[in-house]
């Protein structure tokens, strides 16, 4: 045998020896991964489980006990008086009072506006909130006011009441109906429990009008 071949020989070996060491090695890879694997699958998935376990559990003890600190009121009757002694009466279907904020979600509310005057201005909407602290009452949706010594009639998506001095006002649209005729408005003001009711537009949405003449000689 020649030098040549001997050390050929020599490097095949070398070779084969070094991809043995190779094999060896990825196959202790393979079983540490494939014994590891299933635990870290199953640990993780467990956590997840747990986790879900807990958050269904705690939001239900949350809920239970916010519910309970809740006191609900059926057909309440809130009476007051503003700033210059004019009666005022909020009702309702129904009230919650949110334990966290002392404010009452009304259902259904109700609101006369100087009670036992000549003038009465009601208001109805499908929900709104009542904050006694402030003395403010924000109705809504599908506000109706209605005044009674004019017969005109507002419908708009929200009205916000300020107890304290009777004024009513709203920045979401209005549309208003009665005897004189209609009108169209981004916001309204009404004053001196509807003596004054003060109509604005914003941008290209301007104050529209229509005055029906034979109503007016009525």
């Amino acid at each position: 045998m020649s030098e040549a071949e001997r050390r050929s020989i020599e490097a095949d070996e070398a070779r084969v020896a070094r991809e043995g060491d190779r094999w060896r090695a990825r196959s202790r890879r393979i079983r540490f991964y494939r014994r590891v694997l299933p635990v870290l699958i199953l640990v993780v998935a467990g956590a997840a489980l747990t986790w879900t376990v807990f958050r269904t559990v705690m939001s239900g003890v949350e809920r239970r006990a916010s519910q309970s600190q809740e006191i609900r009121l059926d057909n309440p009757m809130f009476h007051g008086q503003d700033a210059q002694g004019r009666a005022f009466l909020v009702g309702a279907q129904g009230a919650i009072r949110d334990p966290n904020t002392g404010h009452f979600r009304l259902v259904g509310p109700v609101l006369r506006l100087n009670l036992g005057g000549r003038k009465v201005t009601q208001m109805t909407a499908d929900g709104g909130t009542y904050d006694e602290g402030q003395r403010k009452v924000i109705i809504g949706p599908n506000v109706r006011i209605s005044d009674g010594g004019s017969g005109f009639t507002l419908t708009t998506p929200e009205a916000v009441v300020d107890t304290r001095t009777g004024v009513v006002t709203g920045t979401k649209g209005v549309q208003g109906t009665g005897p004189l005729g209609t009108i169209n408005a981004s916001s309204y003001a009404i004053h001196d429990q509807g003596e004054r009711v003060v109509f604005q537009g914003a941008g290209d949405n301007k104050v529209r009008g229509v005055i029906n003449p034979s109503g007016s000689e009525g």
